[in-house]
């Protein structure tokens, strides 16, 4: 078969095409999580951005007053916190080095022989001093690093803006990419919507208050170290089928060997009852139950976006096993072709 000068010219703009997308990928790809971040970021708080819009009637404004209070809402707290997380790390870290690990195990378990109080002193120092020493690299990285931290900040809260502001228009540029069919976009589009929601509202807003009430509960019970541990509650209460447990449990234990046995008993009830009722009464109440995502696809996919992107793993990791198996669902029912087919009216 001869090639025209038209299979000619169509196959150079193919090679073209894909040469300038390669290029765009590497040169986003090192600014991706900040991308990214600042479009999860627009999403979240779209919602606060229409409603100053009814107010102010102007886009540039009202997304300049969303993302100066998002500013506000990140970097005082952060201001005020930072150096209280630093000087904790250090306490922390300072405590597990000088921590009588043998004479807490000998008064747990009492008839424990001398070699497995020994063998579980060594193994678990070991192991505290791994975190404490990683928790402390992490921060003289990010201290190291700050002109790249600050400059991802700055596409972070750029991307933000005008994400919200051009909201409509990025909107109807990606419809126009989309090859689904009108009807079936739209139906994925809510449905994805849902899904979004379910996975960042329900794993991370209540996430972070089974976090803080759990760290209120701590600072009432004159617990050392409430912000590292706080954090550390937000962490395990966003993550599926882990839960601020892995924290109040172990403190309640600290609490009954270092106080005494009320003391310990009132704090794990202040923990089943209030931080409990989180996940009872909020999540039911606040979240959207449109969509059902497994729990345990939701964990495959925190932990591995955690390995792969980092901290925004949390949400690029469970949001790409997701939407690929709503579209594994398709391929089964037999509907995946019909995604990309125009319906017509009869």
């Amino acid at each position: 078969m001869d090639l025209t000068e038209k299979d000619i010219k169509r196959g150079s703009l193919i090679l073209l095409l894909l040469a300038l997308a390669v290029l765009a990928i590497w040169i986003v790809q090192p600014v991706f999580l900040a991308i990214f971040g600042g479009l999860m970021l627009a999403f979240v708080f779209f919602p606060v951005y229409k409603f100053f819009l009814k107010f102010v009637r102007s886009k540039n404004l009202a997304a300049g007053i969303v993302s100066i209070l998002v500013l506000l809402l990140i970097f005082v707290p952060l201001w005020f916190l930072l150096p209280l997380v630093i000087k904790e790390v250090f306490d922390l870290f300072q405590i597990t080095q000088n921590l009588n690990i043998a004479g807490l195990i000998n008064k747990i378990f009492p008839a424990a022989s001398e070699t497995l109080i020994s063998q579980i002193s060594l193994t678990t120092g070991n192991a505290l001093s791994k975190i404490t020493s990683s928790i402390l690299n992490s921060l003289v990285d990010y201290l190291v690093n700050f002109a790249v931290v600050a400059l991802n900040l700055f596409l972070v809260a750029f991307v933000f803006f005008f994400a919200l502001r051009d909201e409509d228009k990025l909107r109807e540029f990606a419809s126009g990419l989309s090859p689904l069919n009108k009807n079936q976009e739209k139906n994925l589009i809510k449905q994805f919507k849902d899904m979004t929601n379910s996975i960042i509202f329900s794993n991370f807003v209540v996430g972070i208050i089974q976090g803080l009430i759990a760290g209120l509960g701590l600072y009432l019970f004159e617990v050392q170290n409430v912000l590292i541990l706080t954090i550390l509650s937000v962490i395990l209460g966003i993550l599926p089928m882990l839960g601020v447990g892995f924290v109040y449990v172990p403190v309640a234990l600290y609490l009954l060997i270092t106080k005494d046995v009320s003391t310990a008993i009132i704090f794990l009830i202040y923990n089943l009852v209030f931080v409990s009722a989180v996940e009872s009464v909020i999540r039911t109440k606040l979240v959207s139950r449109k969509t059902q995502v497994s729990q345990v696809i939701v964990l495959i996919g925190m932990i591995g976006g955690t390995l792969i992107f980092g901290i925004l793993g949390l949400i690029i990791g469970p949001l790409i096993l997701a939407y690929f198996i709503t579209f594994l669902k398709a391929y089964k029912e037999k509907t995946l072709s019909s995604f990309f087919v125009e319906q017509s009216n009869s």
